[in-house]
């Protein structure tokens, strides 16, 4: 006859912990007894962390060799004399001295600031307008989207061709023609010193603002429905929903499509220098153009290198004074 000693458990013990002797070993979380699942998963992916960096292995170093090493070449360069199969000779910051010092690159900083504005909130708005405009679904707005997305896929060389045939200055110009149907005389446009900074500028943003439609449209289906139905039962207008509505759903779009658009417009350089080489007069040289001719043409590839640097140094600052400022608007 067994006691009630022996049936009692022991000290230390509890009911729920006797049960669980009872029962055995707890099963693993994939089914049945075994090692913890920690030791498993570590078993199982032992010797294979390396996998996703073989995959990115040929995009790292083409990064490395093309970006990165050219990057720090210039930063190096920026601090030299560089004289090509002679050495080069220390110089310090006499590059930067001659940089900023000179009339003409701070005449090109001051247009590369204006063209970059001109271009950044035109983009923005017409790629906003477009993206409410296109907004919904339906084939036929995927064919049109598709149509209007074409600018930004098109190379950059085809695009400054096509807007030089359409800029010819003389009265049978595309532009030039219809302007004369509407009464106003034949304009110069980048061959004229007061009209060629706005042909550029309207040349970018043609290009720019199909980019920022797209990204316009993926942040407008993330905007919640319900409140465009509550401000319309509320008796507020079509621009009243897009002011207090819309635009504050898109404000993270808004901060990344700035800081996009804003670079795009402070490293402008292959429509500048295919369509007017920064001329006339000079009326439309920017920073890229001049570091372009200080470093290949007149063969001063320190000089050269600092202008790139402070370019590099002018969007770093851009960029992280925007997040600082958006950061601080969260708070």
């Amino acid at each position: 006859m067994t006691s009630v000693d022996q049936v009692k458990p022991a000290a230390g013990t509890t009911a729920a912990s006797t049960q669980r002797a009872e029962r055995g070993p707890a099963p693993s979380a994939t089914g049945g007894s075994g090692p913890p699942v920690s030791r498993r998963v570590r078993n199982r992916r032992g010797g294979s962390w390396w996998t996703p960096w073989l995959f990115l292995a040929p995009a790292l170093i083409l990064f490395l060799y093309f970006k990165f090493i050219p990057m720090a070449s210039a930063l190096t360069m920026s601090f030299q004399d560089v004289q090509p199969y002679l050495g080069n000779r220390w110089v310090g910051g006499e590059n930067y001295a001659t940089v900023l010092s000179s009339d003409g690159f701070r005449e090109a900083a001051w247009h590369t600031v204006v063209l970059a504005v001109g271009q950044t909130l035109g983009s923005m708005l017409l790629g906003l307008a477009l993206a409410l405009l296109m907004e919904g679904q339906g084939r036929k707005l995927g064919f049109v989207r598709s149509a209007a997305f074409l600018p930004v896929v098109v190379p950059i060389a085809v695009v400054a061709e096509l807007w030089r045939i359409m800029y010819h200055p003389t009265g049978d110009g595309m532009l030039n023609s219809l302007l004369g149907l509407v009464g106003f005389g034949p304009s110069g446009f980048i061959n004229d010193p007061d009209t060629s900074m706005v042909s550029i500028m309207l040349t970018g943003i043609w290009r720019g603002a199909p980019y920022d439609m797209m990204i316009f449209l993926a942040g407008l289906a993330g905007v919640d429905r319900g409140l465009y139905e509550a401000a319309k039962v509320d008796g507020a207008s079509r621009f009243q929903r897009i002011r207090h509505v819309t635009v504050p759903g898109l404000r993270a779009v808004l901060t990344i499509l700035f800081i996009l658009a804003a670079i795009r417009g402070l490293r402008v350089f292959t429509e500048v220098f295919l369509l007017t080489n920064g001329g006339p007069d000079g009326s439309t040289e920017v920073v890229m153009t001049v570091i372009y001719k200080l470093g290949l043409e007149q063969n001063r590839l320190g000089v050269g290198a600092a202008g790139a640097v402070l370019l590099f140094l002018a969007t770093l600052l851009l960029t992280v004074g925007v997040h600082l400022f958006r950061r601080r608007g969260n708070e």
